[in-house]
């Protein structure tokens, strides 16, 4: 049996880090067992669909590098692959339950379903749908059909005994029968429910296995009551705990957490997120923590999915961003900062390629870059206080000297190269009867206002150029003159 697993998410917006995981897993496990990874739109409910979002999902998919063997974009001998477009497969199969008696019409009015809710709320019960309809008689059904009376079918779950299903995480699930809803499965427009559609489909396109989050746990009794009455084998289940923003909630948009398309537009690569979110819930074997697709398309596995939520953790993704970031080549590097750094800095001014050699080994992030390199644009103002260092020995009485020490070694500098300014400066600092630290920390700080630089004093100077580090180091100068 070929192994054929499907990624179905709806198009509502941006790719939930939960679901492009889900999408991760699902591929992945049909490559590594050699079969066929779908994807199909599930788009029945039309009122939550967001324009744009099927793209979204697309584009996510080929981002990320999960390539779909079938689907509404490549085609397939199972579609269409879009809900909405598979309208008139459904029906026929409703009908076919109201026949053996697992479904039947129901009439019943909003007004009266919503008395029915409130009655239950003021009890303090779970509203539950009464059955009323299931014994009307093929006349009484007919006439009103002919009426043209809205309805919809509903799924006509047994009165007692149980349901239960096998799930690879969670083993054998099972329910009383009178728990459960006799949940609709055709609405009154005409379009099925995401709980009649997906079994429906599953079935059609033989998914031989169905990956998605654990909030379908207490759906998945019902989905085996189809199955069952179909008498068509079920796929086998695999609930996947959820991806957590914390302890106590969900990952969510709305609360501010990341999409993916957030996490690639802030300068995360997709190599990098790839690999974190793996790790969101399944251990591989072994120690190891870095995997390239291929890698874990030859090494995914069930055994290795957790039983417990993973938690999102920002600063466990920005080690990885950073690892990854570092394995770059120096050409690759440069090409992802430079629309980073344009941010900050003219690229006609500025030798980039210079400053992604000092910058890859110090960003995380991308979204960093512009505030790295920013001071290169414009002095920033700062606290002279920031010339004190006690491992250096300097303070500003100490940087007054440095800086004048300095001023014309640095003027007599015409070969303007981070070599010339180093040999310039280093030759000159023994006459200065300071240590190197007590000159090289000031002339930094002078130059470039900050502690923390990509790069060193002879960098940032070659960087600035000689006029700007003249006109900075003279500026600095004044204003130690004026407060030491």
């Amino acid at each position: 049996m070929q192994v054929r697993t499907r990624f179905a998410p709806s198009p509502t917006g941006y790719m939930h880090l939960g679901n492009l995981r889900t999408a991760l897993y699902t591929y992945l496990f049909a490559r590594r067992n050699g079969g066929k990874f779908i994807l199909r739109i599930e788009d029945t409910d039309q009122e939550r669909e967001v324009p744009g979002a099927v793209d979204i999902i697309y584009n996510s998919l080929k981002t990320s590098g999960l390539s779909h063997d079938e689907g509404p974009d490549v085609g397939g001998p199972c579609g269409p692959y879009i809900q909405s477009q598979r309208k008139d497969t459904y029906m026929p199969y409703a009908k076919q339950l109201i026949e053996s008696g697992h479904a039947y019409y129901c009439f019943c009015t909003k007004e009266r379903l919503d008395e029915a809710r409130a009655e239950a709320e003021k009890k303090g019960e779970t509203f539950k749908y009464d059955k009323h309809c299931l014994h009307m008689s093929k006349e009484e059904i007919q006439r009103r059909l002919d009426a043209g009376e809205p309805y919809v079918i509903r799924q006509n779950i047994p009165a007692e005994g149980k349901a239960g299903f096998d799930d690879v995480i969670y083993g054998h699930v099972e329910v009383d029968c009178d728990t459960l809803d006799d949940n609709v499965l055709i609405k009154a427009d005409g379009l099925p429910t995401y709980n009649f559609a997906n079994v429906i489909d599953d079935h059609l396109m033989g998914i031989t296995h169905v990956m998605r989050g654990n909030e379908y746990l207490s759906s998945a009794p019902k989905y085996n009551l189809l199955y069952q009455a179909f008498g068509w084998t079920p796929p086998v289940y695999v609930h996947l705990t959820p991806v957590m923003a914390n302890a106590q909630r969900k990952l969510s948009k709305r609360k501010g957490d990341p999409s993916f398309e957030d996490l690639l537009a802030q300068g995360y690569l997709v190599d990098a997120v790839i690999n974190y979110l793996v790790l969101l819930g399944w251990s591989p074997r072994g120690e190891r923590e870095f995997f390239t697709l291929p890698e874990l398309e030859e090494c995914f596995d069930l055994e290795g999915l957790s039983k417990s939520p993973s938690i999102f953790d920002t600063a466990k993704l920005n080690w990885f961003n950073a690892e990854y970031i570092r394995k770059l080549s120096p050409e690759a590097f440069l090409q992802a900062a430079t629309p980073w750094l344009a941010k900050a800095l003219d690229p006609a001014k500025f030798d980039f390629k210079r400053l992604a050699e000092l910058l890859q080994n110090r960003v995380e992030v991308l979204n960093q870059l512009p505030g790295m390199v920013d001071f290169l644009a414009e002095m920033p103002d700062f606290d002279p206080a920031i010339y004190t260092h006690k491992k250096m020995k300097t303070n500003p009485e100490v940087a007054k000297a440095a800086l004048a020490a300095m001023k014309p070694v640095l003027e007599s500098i015409s070969d303007w190269t981070e070599q010339s300014i180093h040999d310039a400066v280093m030759e000159a600092i023994p006459a200065t009867g300071m240590k190197n630290g007590q000159v090289l920390w000031p002339l930094r700080i002078a130059i470039s206002g900050k502690e923390s630089t990509p790069g060193g004093a002879f960098e940032i100077a070659y960087l600035l150029g000689r006029d700007e580090t003249l006109k900075r180091l003279n500026q600095s100068a004044e204003r130690l003159a004026q407060e030491v």
